[in-house]
């Protein structure tokens, strides 16, 4: 008897319908078919020891299966559970009456349990998009699948219970997220807060310019300074995502396996934090499977570098085509995946090898020499892709022992949400732009262009510091950010003087100044 069930295979955000066929004849040998890995090969014996431990004698016969399309590779456990029904329904246990209209995917626990799979989202947008009445998951993937309308997600906690629902068994009801409501609610709920951020005007105005315009940003100075604490308040003055950033950023986090048990949509601006010991192909993604790193899960969001000079130097220049491009491709020898990476880059970094370098408060014992070594292993080209580099001094004692709490995230965060409507409007009939940073040469000069004294400005600024042509678009952009936060619809001399004093990185003299 030939029975079909449908799964999906999942290859970077996309899913692609596979077509399980299962035929049962006179024989006792298993065969399948169709570009299955490892993984999928021992799903039978899963299948077999969970068939008899929910009471089903596993077939005595030929078993033959093929996965259609037969040319895309089919990786993962998730195939377990399609299979199981597929075996089941031709054995005669199962009635395949109904099985065309329902979509599956699962892991098979050896009694019978369904594990949660990665990837569910992406399976429950191509189930509505095929036309599927209904989508069957582990019950830990319910809420994440359910984030589609127009389709019923059925959360299961068993193979048992998939073959009672095929069975016509009554009491199996459809999972309802009310997506916009939670989506909605955890927007405003931060655990950090800038309030909390004692002193640090002038890093606070930078963090400010860098969330309205979505500028990459690094800060530099000695230990203690609050360089990562502020770092991690930054998602806390970010504009809310919308519906549709947080789908494509909870489809990729769905496809690395990483969004929370129990977890809808993510509401909240992701921060990545790697530490320096990450690898090229966990920082950008890649492996056996393609899966998505840590440039693609910041999209959206943050990648935050902590003490960026210990990172590997080629971890880091790997960073500098998706700072630009905003996606990333990963090209393998049979198949090429893409990933958005839309992200804020902020980074943090000591002044010299001892850390104390320009300190009040403490004697750097760095050489001139050391200190430049030290400072290259940032390179030019990556440092060109920052836009704001800010300095940060200690705190000192007077700041820090002040009771009264700082300017709170919610207020900063008012100020950058009315930015960035500005840029929004500006850019409405741009598509794919929707803040300064993103920016083409076109529109700066459309939009960003200083005046006959400003640009004396910059021109004085471009040769004292020796700024690349790169460098002087980043100083326009952050300049038209500044306006913005003012409300100014031109660019002024002071707009364009604060965004020259975000290049202290590119002066020639920091290793000797200030020893």
């Amino acid at each position: 008897m030939l029975v079909k069930t449908f799964c999906a295979a999942v290859m970077g955000l996309e899913a692609t319908t596979i077509t399980i066929e299962v035929n049962l004849t006179r024989g006792v040998q298993f065969h399948l078919s169709g570009l299955a890995d490892t993984a999928v090969k021992e799903s039978y014996d899963r299948i077999r020891a969970a068939m008899g431990n929910i009471g089903f004698k596993p077939p005595t016969a030929d078993i033959t299966i093929n996965l259609s399309p037969a040319d895309i590779r089919k990786e993962g456990s998730g195939y377990d559970l399609p299979l199981a029904i597929g075996i089941l329904a031709a054995h005669g246990k199962v009635s395949d009456s109904s099985l065309a209209e329902y979509m599956m995917i699962g892991e098979l626990g050896l009694d019978g349990s369904l594990k949660p799979i990665s990837g569910a989202l992406p399976v429950a947008i191509l189930a509505r998009k095929e036309k599927f009445k209904g989508l069957i998951v582990p019950k830990e993937n319910a809420r994440e699948a359910a984030v589609v309308n127009q389709l019923q997600i059925f959360g299961m906690e068993s193979l048992a219970d998939v073959v009672s629902f095929f069975n016509g068994a009554e009491g199996y009801e459809p999972t309802i997220v009310d997506t916009r409501k939670e989506f909605y609610e955890q927007q405003y709920s931060f655990d950090l807060d800038f309030a909390d951020v004692k002193g640090q005007e002038s890093v606070k105005r930078a963090l400010e310019v860098a969330a309205a315009g979505s500028h990459n940003l690094i800060m530099v100075g000695p230990p203690g300074s609050g360089k990562s604490m502020m770092a991690k308040r930054l998602p806390s003055i970010l504009p809310p995502l919308s519906l549709a950033e947080s789908l494509e950023t909870t489809q990729i986090h769905s496809v690395a396996g990483k969004l929370p048990t129990g977890t809808s949509l993510i509401s909240q601006r992701p921060f990545r934090s790697p530490h320096h010991t990450v690898s090229q192909v966990a920082m950008t993604g890649g492996g056996n499977r393609a899966l998505p790193g840590e440039v693609s899960m910041a999209h959206h969001g943050v990648l935050f570098l902590d003490e960026l000079p210990e990172f590997n130097k080629s971890t880091l220049e790997v960073l500098r085509q998706p700072l630009e491009d905003r996606k990333i491709t990963i090209s393998r020898a049979k198949y090429t995946v893409e990933y958005p990476c839309s992200f804020m880059f902020v980074a943090s970094m000591n002044p010299c090898p001892c850390g104390y370098y320009g300190d009040p408060t403490h004697h750097c014992v760095c050489t001139p020499g050391q200190i430049q070594r030290y400072m290259n292993k940032i390179s030019g080209p990556l440092l060109d892709r920052i836009d704001l580099h800010c300095e940060v001094a200690v705190v000192p004692f007077k700041q820090l022992s002040q009771m009264q709490p700082g300017e709170p995230s919610a207020v900063i965060r008012e100020r950058v949400i009315k930015a960035r409507q500005i840029q929004e409007e500006r850019f409405k009939d741009n598509k794919g732009i929707y803040c300064n940073a993103q920016m083409s040469e076109r529109l700066i000069h459309q939009y960003a262009e200083p005046d006959a004294a400003s640009l004396d400005m910059l021109r004085m600024a471009m040769e004292r510091l020796s700024l690349s042509a790169r460098a002087y678009s980043r100083i326009l952009k952050v300049a038209r950010t500044i306006a913005d936060l003012e409300g100014s619809e031109k660019v002024l001399g002071h707009h364009i003087a604060e965004a020259i004093g975000y290049r202290s990185l590119d002066r020639g003299d920091w290793a000797e100044r200030g020893g």
